[in-house]
């Protein structure tokens, strides 16, 4: 028997964040949008689990071990339920690793609504959300996919309305970010200002609503961009080769150094796509459209 679950990659069409706390997170408030590239978590017995093996794009990069969200899941839920996590997970990655897109949180939420599943624990919903939680900031969005606000360090989520979809292109770096360098890196580059409360933009929560990409476009903003673009000032010429395709909108996803471009709509995404592919600013360029839903047993 085995189980598999789909789990989708995040956009952040608004990414605020706050001046670091004792503990070192920073407050966020952190708009999501579950987008159409997936990774894919099996779930199989094993007796000498957890064991982890993937593949896809840059599978390389992924770790095998203990580390890896997925295998971090696994433990947290047989430790939950008084079990042995035995269990063998492969991940099938079609989400860029480290580019700001939630590949490896969406692992761990894969993982745990697999095993979930596999073993029969019949967790609820908030159990499982609790669980994502202690993984990683990002881990419950995962989980829950569609569009929300993440706000404390992004895990506390309200969902949010949407009135339509919405049709992005991604470029994918040629190299990776990691996510905590980023964060120091705007600490770094915030020292001499005081950083405003994080708030989440209310006409941009209002341009979801009403599914209205033009208002979107002029709504979405990145406040670790100025610190992507300080550790990789290459993407400023992809961000650049995008709006001169017609993007209604631009900025780097997340930490990045994955780069997003709003589209009108699917005819122009195809457009835009192309021309990030021809002006070898980036690795590869894909197509999606969100919001989707979040992690899903197929």
């Amino acid at each position: 028997m085995s189980v598999t679950v789909r789990v989708p990659a995040k956009v952040n069409v608004q990414l605020a964040v706050g001046a670091a706390r004792p503990d070192g997170f920073h407050e966020l408030a952190n708009v999501f949008l579950a987008v159409g590239l997936y990774d894919e978590v099996t779930a199989t017995p094993s007796p000498d689990g957890p064991r982890i093996t993937c593949e896809g794009p840059d599978a390389a990069q992924v770790p095998l071990d203990r580390t890896n969200l997925a295998a971090r899941a696994a433990l947290a839920l047989a430790e939950r339920y008084g079990r042995t996590p035995d269990v063998h997970l492969h991940i099938a990655k079609d989400i860029p690793v480290a580019g700001g897109m939630a590949g490896g949180s969406a692992d761990g939420a894969g993982a745990l609504l697999a095993c979930d599943a596999l073993w029969g624990t019949g967790a609820s919903r908030e159990e499982l959300l609790d669980i994502c939680a202690e993984l990683g900031s990002d881990v419950p969005f995962s989980l829950v996919g569609g569009a929300a606000l993440g706000t404390g360090r992004g895990e506390r989520l309200m969902e949010l309305e949407t009135g339509g979809t919405f049709q992005w292109v991604f470029a994918r770096a040629t190299r990776g970010l990691s996510t905590p360098a980023v964060f120091r890196e705007f600490d770094r580059l915030a020292e001499a200002r005081e950083i405003p409360e994080p708030v989440a933009s209310q006409e941009l929560l209002g341009a979801l609503a009403k599914g209205d990409a033009e208002a979107l476009a002029a709504t979405v903003s990145n406040d670790l961009q100025p610190a992507a673009l300080s550790l990789f000032p290459e993407l400023a010429d992809t961000l650049a080769a995008g709006r001169a395709a017609g993007a209604l909108a631009s900025l780097v996803s997340g930490s990045g150094p994955t780069t997003a471009f709003l589209a009108r709509d699917a005819e122009a995404a195809e457009a835009v796509a192309a021309a990030l592919r021809a002006s070898g600013t980036c690795r590869d360029v894909r197509t999606a459209s969100g919001p989707v839903a979040g992690a899903t047993v197929v």
